[in-house]
């Protein structure tokens, strides 16, 4: 058996003996009847960035068979608020990589995301992940390369506090049992996510601890690995619902907030990036980072204002984003720097074997470490729409290559040490900044959106609603009216608490 098989949690792809990305139609109908499942739920985001689904009982063969070649009507109006009641019909139909059996379902239910069509059969241009899907496809005819992409998806757990064993507020990066109170429910959570196709890298609790009122916060972290970026989004969409639908299993309460009150840590969702060519990892060149990547990044460097726009949507994410905390205000980048807007992490790029050295009884090792090299987004958070944020990203670093003077753009935004420190005062002033609100980054996004329109990636649509969206918060103030007001910041979390 294929290695990529012997271990596969995926039901579906252990019981058909191939990987998710070669499912057919035939071989979900044979799981479906060999395994006495009764029902097929279909599954697609909407424009408030949350999952939608449609339940089909299986009444035969025959029906099952038209369902899933012929998709089902929804009311486009009702799920996007570009669509206009008066021609809102729209096609979905499931696409058969994503099926997986569905953890929560009493009845044996099979689940399968699903894209947009239009009444001509044709994708829907202004849907999340057709635009996600535009975005790739440019960035591989221009670069000739593969963009890929993981999140690290940061949410806080919230429950009565028992008082036993507290952990240190603000303390609680990597800590275990009984000090971290919900280890269980994210290992349980990502038994569930990699059951339905997630690669993950790893979970963990994050710094984020306390407690309010009787009720204990505590902030995890579950982080995957790099794909292709269509499946990353797919991914990080189906992640979101396994741990809320598990949280109300438990009864627990969960969110992706990116900010609960003053003075605590705030959740973000990282987004960590790779180009691949034939197999290689382009990032490096001769173990220090490439050209490719400092291309890229200078790409991000350019379009990070308005990147906001995507991964940064309601009044609260700019909360987080606020100077000389761990969240980025400055458009640079760095190695190993959490400072910065983009960060190189430590990539295994030393000589050693360090294996080896850790086990002395191991033979050399000869695991092509290169793989591993990624450039992380820093500023977006649990509000973004997952697919406009990458696909944004995706754009971001196609238009890298798409400029003249991409490496100086990297030269010149390049620090080597926290931004923060004295030695960096003089480069801080040359830095331009991030937006301070939805109203600032509206602005940002319609002065540059005509380079995510480019390629027909981005609709003028999709554009206009993500602007008409961000300036109805008239936030422009809000930040420096609220201050360290704790009830007043609490008021805005509780509003915006199931954002994403």
């Amino acid at each position: 058996m294929d290695k990529t098989l012997r271990l596969n949690p995926n039901k579906l792809a252990a019981a058909l003996g191939k990987p998710c990305k070669e499912f057919t139609k035939a071989d979900i109908i044979r799981y479906i009847s060999d395994n006495d499942i009764r029902m097929v739920n279909f599954m697609y985001p909407a424009g408030d960035g949350r999952l939608k689904t449609l339940n089909f009982v299986i009444n035969n063969e025959a029906y099952l068979d038209a369902i899933l070649t012929c998709g089902e009507r929804v009311d486009g109006s009702s799920l996007f608020p570009f669509i206009e009641a008066g021609s809102s019909d729209l096609y979905v139909l499931p696409r058969f990589r994503t099926a997986f059996l569905d953890p929560f379902a009493e009845i044996p239910t099979i689940s399968m995301l699903c894209s947009y069509f239009n009444k001509d059969g044709e994708p829907l241009e202004s849907s999340p992940e057709q635009t996600l899907r535009k975005a790739c496809k440019a960035f591989n005819e221009v670069t000739g390369m593969e963009f890929q992409a993981m999140g690290e998806l940061e949410y806080y757990v919230i429950a009565p506090d028992s008082g036993m064993f507290p952990a240190t507020d603000q303390k609680g990066y990597h800590e275990s049992a009984p000090y971290a109170k919900f280890n269980e429910f994210r290992t349980q959570c990502m038994a569930y996510i990699a059951q339905a196709g997630g690669q993950i890298k790893y979970g963990h609790s994050e710094v984020g601890n306390f407690a309010i009122d009787g009720k204990i916060y505590e902030q995890n972290e579950i982080e995957f690995l790099p794909v292709n970026a269509e499946d990353a989004a797919d991914q990080l969409m189906i992640a979101k619902w396994i741990i809320r639908n598990l949280a109300h299993r438990y009864g627990y309460d969960i969110t992706f907030a990116p900010k609960i009150t003053a003075g605590k840590a705030g959740s973000g969702l990282h987004v960590h990036m790779r180009i691949m060519k034939d197999g290689r990892n382009m990032m490096l060149d001769n173990g220090v980072l490439s050209a490719t990547a400092r291309t890229a990044i200078a790409g991000m460097m350019e379009l990070a204002p308005s990147i906001t726009a995507f991964g940064n949507t309601n009044p609260t994410s700019y909360f987080r984003l606020v100077p000389h905390q761990e969240a980025p205000t400055n458009i640079c980048w760095g190695d190993r720097n959490r400072s910065v807007l983009v960060r190189v992490p430590l990539g295994w790029a030393a000589k050693s074997d360090m294996c080896r050295l850790a086990n002395p009884l191991e033979k050399d090792s000869d695991y092509d470490t290169t793989l591993k090299q990624t450039v992380e987004m820093r500023s977006p958070d649990g509000s973004a729409d997952i697919y406009q944020l990458i696909a944004g990203l995706a754009v971001a670093c196609r238009h890298g290559f798409e400029m003249e003077n991409a490496l100086d753009i990297a030269e010149n935004t390049y620090v080597n040490v926290n931004i923060h420190q004295k030695e960096n005062e003089d480069k801080l002033k040359t830095l331009s900044q991030l937006p301070d609100s939805c109203e600032a980054s509206a602005d940002c996004l319609e002065a540059q959106r005509a380079v995510f329109e480019k390629h027909n990636v981005f609709s003028p649509a999709m554009i206009d609603g993500i602007i008409r969206k961000l300036r109805s918060y008239q936030d422009k103030t809000l930040r420096s009216d609220i201050g360290e007001n704790r009830d007043e910041m609490l008021k805005l979390v509780e509003r915006y608490f199931h954002c994403g």
